[in-house]
């Protein structure tokens, strides 16, 4: 068996091959946007109508209008179909994420910035929101509870949740509940393309919203795409995707087993080890094609390793960390002895985790940070999804007479300068006598 984690040595590459070890799923994207446009203009034009025919089509599921919305009595059967540790689980989670994400609350303020003129921001949640939860290959009541949480610390008025059912035309019931947990106004049965179309520009069932947030597979990506003309999106939060950073001083067992646990998301997730010892790239590969064999998820991880999964042996810790800073990963694990001095070079990733304790799945499911994140190299221009998403900042001025004439000399020369003889007229009138 061919192993499933290949070793590329940095220096051996040309410039063409450092350009192929960045690509990513989102390169995907573009053979799709034809039929994720047909898709989104079709709902727009039809509604409930042509959401009905493609959960038929695509998710194989049969459903009537009114059966797209979750009822409430299918929210206390979920509470009735999982765990009680796991429902005690997710309101945990929960309470980590609202914990962390009260701390990025934006403050009212306001200043005097000379005398007679004062200035600041306002504060002023999204009206109406949209998150997109994954289903599929699998459950994601950890994504929901991102996209959500936020929104509520923001004070985000009211918010709906689309996400596929599976083939018995329900929704996980840990998605459900998290959704409970989460305080979310309506959960709808709708995935793809079409539930981005739905939320975008509203049908009878589906209200119309503001704001789009959450993952989700290249069709989803494509159709945040074609709307955000019309409504606001986070990002194109793709495939699941991380980078780990090592030196001959990490654990190569933890390196595999977290490579793995990436892998297992989707096949085009994208998985790839940097380090500076080709000793620690040969064991974790070894690792990782003897962690693989009998997994439940074997043949999703073995997709996913074969198209974006590498072991990078870099000549050098500058070197690895300047593939790191090209690759912007949505996750980036820093496993050296000298991490801070690492973490103080990074300029571009999603979210870091450093040290040989802070796995990805832990912080992306109890920790508190977000984790929906830009991929495909998007960290380079912008960070994971935050309070800031979901708010808007209104600044306010307020001018005494005294105040304006101070600044009015300047306002006037500009206006002037820009030939707006108006903006300066408007100043002069009032200090006629």
């Amino acid at each position: 068996m061919e192993e499933p984690l290949k070793i590329v040595r940095l220096g051996d590459c040309s410039r063409e091959e450092r350009k192929q070890l960045l690509k990513r799923s989102e390169l995907d994207v573009a053979s799709v946007m034809p039929a994720a446009r047909e898709i989104v203009e079709d709902v727009k034009k039809r509604g409930d109508e042509a959401l009905l025919e493609y959960s038929s089509r695509f998710d194989r599921v049969r459903l009537s209008s009114k059966q797209l919305k979750v009822s409430k009595e299918e929210i206390r059967e979920a509470y009735r179909k999982i765990d009680p540790e796991i429902v005690d689980a997710i309101k945990k989670a929960a309470k980590a994420i609202e914990k962390f994400h009260s701390g990025q609350l934006p403050k009212e303020r306001m200043m005097e910035l000379q005398s007679g003129i004062k200035a600041g921001q306002l504060v002023r949640p999204l009206e109406k929101v949209g998150a997109y939860v994954p289903g599929g290959l699998a459950r994601y009541p950890s994504s929901l509870l991102m996209a959500v949480v936020p929104a509520k610390v923001a004070g985000v008025k009211k918010i709906v949740v689309c996400s596929p059912p599976k083939i018995d035309g329900e929704i996980d019931p840990t998605t459900l509940v998290a959704a409970d947990v989460a305080g979310v106004d309506k959960v709808f049965k709708i995935g793809g393309a079409q539930a981005i179309a739905a939320m975008a520009y509203g049908t009878v069932t589906i209200p119309r919203v503001d704001k789009i947030v959450g993952p989700g597979n290249i069709y989803v990506v494509a159709a945040k795409h074609v709307v955000s003309a019309d409504v606001e999106i986070d990002f194109a939060a793709g495939p699941s995707e991380v980078l780990i950073l090592a030196d001959s001083s990490a654990n190569p067992d933890y390196i595999a087993a977290d490579l793995l646990a990436q892998a297992e998301h989707d096949p085009a997730a994208a998985t790839v080890l940097v380090t500076t010892s080709e000793k620690l790239a040969r064991e974790v590969s070894e690792l990782v094609q003897t962690m693989l064999k009998g997994s439940p998820r074997e043949e999703i991880m073995l997709k996913s390793l074969n198209k974006y999964g590498r072991a990078v042996v870099a000549n050098n810790l500058n070197e690895a960390i300047e593939f790191v800073n090209n690759y912007a990963p949505e996750h980036l694990q820093i496993m050296a002895e000298h991490p801070n001095k690492v973490l103080r070079l990074v300029n571009n990733a999603g979210a870091i985790f450093v040290g040989p304790y802070a796995p990805v799945a832990a912080g992306d499911l109890a920790v508190g940070p977000n984790h929906i994140l830009p991929t495909g190299g998007a960290a380079r221009r912008r960070s994971g999804l935050s309070v800031l998403d979901f708010v808007k900042l209104p600044t306010v001025q307020v001018l005494t007479k005294q105040g304006l004439k101070r600044v009015a000399s300047v306002a006037e020369k500009l206006a002037e300068a820009e030939g707006l003889p108006g903006h300066a007229q408007s100043i002069r009138r009032r200090f006629r006598k």
